[in-house]
């Protein structure tokens, strides 16, 4: 049976050889297991040891967080996989619309913050009533005069 880089067999990886598999910190494995992304087991020594198909979770995560999808909603979708489940492209392309479909929400949201961005410049956010970012409608009137948004720190 062929040895992985810390000599255990080739269905078994130390977290360092995932981590240098991966590109990731042995610490970032510890804490993707911790949230529930993929799982280890314990071998005989109490060492902690993973299953290759963990290489691919790992994978799968860093697209996710690149993309800027958030470490939750990466679980979500992960836990509805067993581990040691080795995704099939059905799976993949399922997830990857759920993925896709978020993604294209917040590309939506961009444009249109990219576009009433023009009408910002010079405003004085402050003192303007219907600022198209923080304040459309004069919504926040409702709360009261001066700047609310600073009192309450959140809209």
């Amino acid at each position: 049976m062929k040895k992985s880089l810390s000599g255990s067999s080739k269905r078994e990886l130390t977290p360092g050889d995932v981590a240098q598999r991966c590109g990731v910190a042995v610490s970032a494995l510890h804490f993707y297991e911790s949230k529930g992304l993929i799982s280890s087991f314990r071998n005989a020594g109490n060492q902690r040891r993973y299953h290759r198909d963990v290489l691919r979770r790992v994978a799968i995560v860093k697209i996710a967080q690149r993309i800027g999808i958030p470490l939750a909603t990466i679980g979500e979708h992960l836990t509805q996989l067993p581990a040691g489940h080795r995704m099939s492209p059905r799976e993949w392309k399922m997830l990857s619309e759920k993925w896709r479909e978020e993604l294209d929400q917040r590309i939506e949201t961009l444009i249109r913050l990219r576009d009433d961005l023009d009408g910002c410049i010079g405003c004085g956010c402050l003192s303007m009533q219907d600022c198209p970012l923080r304040n459309p409608d004069d919504r926040l009137s409702e709360r009261g005069t001066g700047a609310i948004l600073l009192k309450s720190g959140e809209e």
